[in-house]
This record gives C-alpha cells, structure tokens and sequence, in this order.
C-alpha cells in the first residue's frame, strides 16, 4: 500500500538517501527544506517538493497546508533537517557572550524548533494506527560537541519523543530517534574535515570505517515499516560501535 512520506533536511545527506528509500516502494514522498534548486535537484522519482525554514512557525503553516492539500494523511514523519551551524553566517560581534547567545539560539532553531514546529503541525495528521514519527539525533546527543550547543539541541530531542510515543501510542503511532555518528558525504562539516579529525573519528568505530547516509537512512526505513511495529520511545545509535548504548 502507498504511503505519504514527509522528510525534512530531504534534499541532501541522510533525508536525501531516506526519501530514495521510501520511493524505491513506489511510496509518495514530499522533501522538506530552506532551498528551492537543491529539492528541485535531488531527483527523487515522483516526489513533491516544498521550500520552507522550519523554524518559522509561519513557514510551517505553509507546510501545514501543502500537506493538507496534496496528502491528508501522513503516514511517516522524518525529521532530518538541522546541522551545527558551520554553513550559517556568524555573528557580527567579539562579544563572548554575544557568540554564545548566537550558537545557542542557531543551533536550537536548527534542529530544536525545525522538529517541534513541523511535528506539532503535522501530528493530528499522522496515520492511525500505523503512523511513523522519526527523529534525527546524533552521538553528540550522549558525549557532547565541544561547544556545547548542537549536542544540547539533538539531546533536546529525546525527551521530546518520549513524550510523544506516550501521547500518541494510543493512535496506534510509534516515535523513535535515530543518533548517528560520523557519517560521511553530508553537508554537516561544510565541506571541511581536517584527514587527522577524519582519521579518529573512525579509529573510534569497531566497524573501521565512516557511516554513510545510506546507513542510517536503512535504519529509518525499517523504523517505519510494520516489523516494528512495537518499538517506540527508542533512541537507535548508529555509529558502529563509537559510542556504546545507555
């Protein structure tokens, strides 16, 4: 049966290779995003796409609406916008606490607000039952970022699921997070990762090498198809072995 797919971030990295999936099943999937060309572009069969920053309450009314008209129903949410902030302006100030309110606030609005906004409008529109909320976090979510504040807004996330798989289990839904670790071929670094950053990041890993989107794009899907049916409230690192779970 044909699903309705809404993925946030859908254009590049991880939401790119997760609507590939959801396609593939001939499911109809709409890509979420601030830019217009790089939707346009990422050359998913038969997917809708809509332009939007999700950390506008405004935006995502627009989104709101789009969804009403083309879908009524979804029957799976991914959150895969966010990032740290490296592809963003920065603050036009030496202040420190000036960097400080800058980082936090950026972050947060990335990958804080973009989930809560985009949930809280879509959730009384999810499928039920069978419907599928799917969160984006990361391994910094557990050891931190070093500046504190991406893995603040990703560890943010977690709390909010559970909440939700309690509010909306009821409906038949289920919602997890997914927390990545280092995963090559992906905007998040902008472009730059030193070869000695590169070369620790996966000597941390059992497996010997980077994930790819592929990777945790794999995990969602299954997620969301009925052989899991009963596993919700979870937090499912995928980082091969860098991080052990809690």
């Amino acid at each position: 049966m044909t699903r309705n797919v809404v993925i946030s971030g859908g254009g590049t990295g991880i939401g790119l290779a997760t609507a590939q999936l959801f396609a593939a099943d001939g499911d109809q999937v709409l890509l979420l995003g601030r830019r217009a060309e790089v939707l346009e572009k990422a050359g998913v069969p038969g997917a809708l796409t809509y332009a939007a920053d999700l950390s506008k309450p405004r935006s995502v009314r627009g989104v709101e609406r789009f969804v009403a008209a083309e879908f009524g129903t979804v029957d799976v949410l991914v959150h895969s916008a966010g990032g740290a902030g490296y592809l963003e302006p920065k603050v036009d100030s030496d202040e420190p606490l000036d960097v400080v309110l800058h980082n936090w606030t950026l972050n947060f609005g990335l990958n804080t607000l973009t989930a809560a906004l985009l949930t809280e409008a879509l959730k009384d529109r999810l499928a039920e039952p069978g419907g599928r909320l799917l969160f984006l976090s990361s391994i910094a979510a557990f050891r931190g970022s070093g500046s504190g504040a991406y893995a603040g807004a990703k560890a943010a996330l977690h709390p909010y699921a559970h909440d939700l798989a309690r509010q909306l289990g009821p409906r038949g839904i289920t919602v997890n997070v997914v927390a990545p670790g280092y995963v090559e071929d992906t905007e998040f670094f902008g472009g730059a990762m030193e070869e000695s950053r590169r070369e620790r990041l996966i000597g941390e890993t059992s497996t010997g090498r980077a994930g790819t989107p592929g990777d945790v794009a794999a995990t969602l899907h299954w997620l969301a198809s009925p052989a899991a049916g009963h596993i919700t409230s979870q937090v499912i690192q995928v980082n091969g072995g860098a991080e052990r779970g809690h």
